[in-house]
């Protein structure tokens, strides 16, 4: 495989639009995603939102010319820590490209810039049958919080 290349998402390029909608419907699609995929239109308005909110950290993977990873995250507050923390929402790879360490790279360019603005921690939530993840994440030291929480949510649909 070729060099990866970790890059922060450019919402004025063509290429970078194309691959976060590829990915975002390739996770939605995967047996860990478990949904419908995004129309064009939900497409551009996902690239609008992540454009406009102020504190979204979006990362490419770029193997050559395709877009073979993502991740998405949001800077918010830590009340107990009184500092900026990261919470990480989306970390894609494609199928093809699975196995081969840009998971990692992605995280590891997501805690640089954790620590570049000061932060105190890093969050993310993962599925319980998601092995595979749970297997990356622990290699770099992220760990199962003490007590250990629920992830619950209420749509509003």
């Amino acid at each position: 495989m070729n060099r990866i290349e970790i890059i922060p998402y450019d919402y004025t390029q063509p290429q970078h639009l194309k691959g976060i909608a590829t990915l975002i419907n390739a996770y939605i699609e995967d047996r860990m995603g478990g949904g419908t995929p995004l129309s064009e239109s939900r497409q551009l308005r996902l690239a609008d939102l992540l454009n406009r909110h102020p504190t979204t950290i979006v990362l490419l993977a770029c193997c050559e010319s395709e877009v073979c990873g993502l991740l998405i995250a949001f800077e918010n507050i830590s009340t107990f820590t009184v500092r900026p923390m990261i919470n990480i929402h989306d970390i894609v790879v494609l199928p093809e490209y699975r196995r081969k360490g840009i998971g990692k790279l992605l995280l590891e360019a997501a805690i640089n810039t954790g620590k570049e603005k000061g932060c105190s921690r890093i969050t993310l939530e993962v599925r319980q049958d998601n092995l595979p993840a749970q297997q990356l994440y622990k290699s770099m030291d992220f760990k199962e919080t003490q007590p250990p929480m629920y992830y619950w949510r209420k749509e509003l649909e």
